[in-house]
């Protein structure tokens, strides 16, 4: 295989089908955000907010993705060595990374806040947001730094080198949620409310599972090959953030399902002790 071939297979074809993943998960995310403007006009205008910025966030995403492969395959046609020296030369390209920390942290926040919310203790969540905010400050200030024109980009090497650090906190945060949904299921008696806890404890792993797989194929890659060889983990680099999005949404529009199914008790319900009215009251409010 000639140098140029192998070049526009391994460097930029991964930008490439990164950009099909991202336009796809985009569709549905649209569907989603669909679905949540539908279902929840009476949600607190906070939440609200959260999810007219994740929306725009994920939008102006796509739009860069969009830009990134029209300039690299088609401005660059015939110029293969101009394409991949746009991951160091060119900001829209370099801080890439960037741009998929700050979706990441986004939706992180989120998910620490739920976290507070069903443990009612800073201290369980202080550690995992101090991962999240250090590989996000990290991300960004690697961003600002490139190697010379003709090697790759500092931000392509930071997106590999810190890729485990959040990686880890997902997992660190996914199951400490459902050990403390576990532990609150043993206290309740009402069957509904046990049926609902059972679906929130499916809910957590299930919506962390996809980009989970997707962090952990994005590190493997990332340590199989040097950056200038093959960006094959850029693929995975380049979905990560919006599976992270589908995951948030999911979690958000899983709310009606479960209070549909009648499966979580209403607080006031006389089938609840007062130990457990508030408990209730708080996960209802987390979902």
């Amino acid at each position: 295989m000639d140098d140029d071939r192998r070049k526009a297979i391994f460097l930029i074809g991964p930008w490439l089908v990164g950009g099909y993943l991202d336009i796809f998960l985009q569709g549905i995310l649209m569907y989603q955000f669909a679905n949540y403007w539908t279902w929840y006009k009476d949600d607190r205008i906070t939440m609200r907010l959260a999810v007219a910025g994740i929306m725009i966030l994920t939008i102006l995403k796509t739009v860069q993705v969009i830009a990134l492969s029209w300039i690299q395959n088609i401005m660059f046609m015939n110029d293969i060595d101009g394409a991949v020296a746009l991951s160091s030369t060119a900001w829209w390209e370099s801080g890439n990374a960037m741009m998929v920390a700050t979706i990441d942290i986004y939706v992180q926040a989120y998910f620490c806040y739920r976290l507070y919310v069903i443990s009612r203790s800073k201290w369980v969540v202080a550690p995992i947001v101090t991962l999240f905010v250090f590989a996000w400050v990290a991300m960004v200030v690697a961003s600002q730094f490139t190697l010379p024109q003709y090697l790759v980009s500092v931000s392509l090497y930071r997106s590999h080198s810190l890729n485990p650090n959040p990686a880890g906190a997902d997992i660190i945060m996914s199951t400490t949620t459902a050990v403390f949904l576990m532990q609150s299921r043993k206290k309740l008696h009402a069957q509904a409310s046990i049926g609902a806890f059972d679906a929130l404890i499916r809910l957590t792993f299930q919506t962390a599972a996809p980009a989970a797989l997707c962090a952990m194929f994005n590190l493997i890659f990332s340590q199989l090959y040097s950056s200038n060889d093959k960006l094959i983990s850029t693929a995975f680099n380049q979905a990560l953030p919006k599976l992270y999005a589908v995951s948030m949404m999911w979690t958000l529009n899983a709310r009606r399902e479960i209070r549909a199914a009648g499966r979580l008790t209403d607080p006031s319900s006389s089938e609840l002790g007062p130990q457990h009215r508030w408990f209730t009251t708080r996960v209802r409010r987390s979902i």
